[in-house]
């Protein structure tokens, strides 16, 4: 017997249950990373916790899983029994029972969900290179000349299409590009009808369509490659895949978007029967307008007429403005013929006042003037120069401070400073006062302001 399958009691270690179950989930959790499981739900259980419990299993397995609240409310789809599923999971233990289950962090249905996550994918690596922009794409043509239809040959959209067509344009010639339209061939034959239609140039707008089907069904219209040759396409695309809530890659990069087949027939050809109608119309409003001109026209020439009267007399009228403007073309021409010489008058007068001898004449006149008040003698200019000398003299004695003194006043200085008043001058202060023929020195000794008694 094996030594260490029985060892000694006093070697044994003792474990509880909710250690080994904890060790067990320490070990399952360090050593799986999340992990993409694609399995069948089965054993489906929503309690009123809001969390969802199932079993995933394929066609050997199964295995225990719980999504939680918190994650199930994201989910877009409603999860049943027998579904395929792809999930997001971390592998765990429940230590309570020791079961060994997954924990899911994401779910969403396998293969379609796939699909739309590729999509997600290239949508936005096309949005972002501006693909998607309305600014690169083209209006269709008002009145195409021939419009491309690239579609199935044998399809339910192609008969669409040419009902659509007959019914609206009859006339509109059609030309169709054959191309699968579903399957792993079906991107490349759509591809190379485009490039076939590009290079012949025979239609003036393009329809890519097919009908209605499943994500997968529909999936070679989210080629991106097609996608790329739709957005470089010479000619306008009208991208029309499958109904109106399918959406592909083309229906993004396209010129415009129909919901349907039939609707991008609508949209690409005109309505005979409305444009049959617009035409009449038309044709009415321009006869209607070509009318009115007319009678606006005769009823022009019928003023004209009246104005015009007898060809004589109107001929007699602009004979006599003519003889009117005649003379008064002469007499404008002879004032301006008679300004030249008026011009010249005027110069020989201005060049007369300039001659040198007239000149010389005024210089001689005011040299005799100078020379006659030169002759003056000297001794009377001198007699009047002091004539005038002493009558300013006698002005400014009459004016001058000593004159005043003369008449009895008197001026009193205290430190060489003329005094006006009595205030700021004290008893005991000296004073100086001057006269006509001299100067008094003085010491106060009582001071009296007017109108009051003396101090000191």
């Amino acid at each position: 017997m094996n030594p260490d399958l029985n060892p000694a009691p006093d070697e044994r270690r003792i474990w509880t249950v909710s250690r080994l179950n904890l060790e067990a989930q320490g070990l399952l959790e360090g050593n799986f990373p999340l992990l993409w499981i694609e399995a069948e739900l089965s054993n489906l259980s929503r309690p009123s916790s809001g969390h969802v419990y199932f079993s995933l299993k394929d066609d050997r397995a199964q295995v225990s899983a719980a999504m939680f609240r918190n994650r199930a409310q994201l989910l877009r789809f409603a999860p049943r029994d027998g579904m395929q599923v792809l999930v997001r999971a971390r592998v765990t233990l429940y230590v309570p029972r020791g079961n060994y289950q997954l924990v899911i962090e994401h779910m969403e249905e396998a293969g379609e969900g796939r699909l739309r996550r590729e999509f997600e994918q290239l949508r936005e690596k096309l949005r972002s290179e501006g693909l998607f922009d309305d600014s690169r794409k083209r209006p269709l043509p008002a009145f195409p000349q021939q419009v491309g239809i690239i579609t199935s040959a044998s399809g339910a959209a192609l008969r669409d299409i040419l009902q659509v067509l007959q019914r609206r344009c009859p006339q509109l010639p059609v030309l169709i590009y054959p191309a699968a339209v579903q399957g792993k061939d079906a991107p490349a034959q759509l591809r190379a009808a485009l490039a076939l239609a590009n290079a012949r140039q025979e239609c003036d707008v393009l329809i890519i369509a097919r009908g209605g089907g499943s994500l997968e069904d529909l999936w070679a219209f989210n080629d991106e490659q097609l996608a790329r040759d739709v957005a470089a396409s010479s000619i306008p695309v009208v991208s029309a895949v499958g109904h109106e809530v399918d959406v592909g890659l083309t229906d993004y990069v396209a010129d415009l978007r129909a919901p349907t087949p039939s609707a991008a027939a609508e949209l690409v050809s005109p309505d005979q029967s409305a444009v049959v109608a617009r035409v009449d119309a038309l044709g009415r409003r321009l006869a209607l307008r070509v009318q009115q001109l007319l009678n606006r026209e005769r009823e022009r020439l019928g003023w004209l007429e009246k104005r015009l009267g007898r060809p004589e007399q109107r001929l007699q009228q602009v004979s006599q403005q003519l003889d009117e403007l005649e003379a008064r073309m002469r007499r404008q021409l002879q004032q301006r013929l008679a300004l030249p010489g008026q011009r010249l008058e005027q110069l020989g007068r201005r060049l007369h006042g300039r001659d040198p001898r007239t000149l010389l004449g005024f210089s001689e006149q005011r040299l005799a003037g100078l020379v006659r008040r030169l002759a003056l003698p000297v001794p009377r200019q001198i007699r009047d120069r002091q004539r005038d000398l002493r009558q300013l003299g006698s002005r400014l004695n009459a004016v001058s401070p000593l004159a005043v003194l003369g008449r009895g006043y008197s001026i009193t200085f205290r430190n060489a400073v003329a005094l006006r008043s009595v205030a700021g001058i004290a008893v005991g202060d000296r004073l100086t006062t001057r006269l006509q023929d001299g100067e008094v020195e003085t010491q106060v000794t009582a001071l009296k302001k007017a109108g009051s008694a003396p101090e000191g």
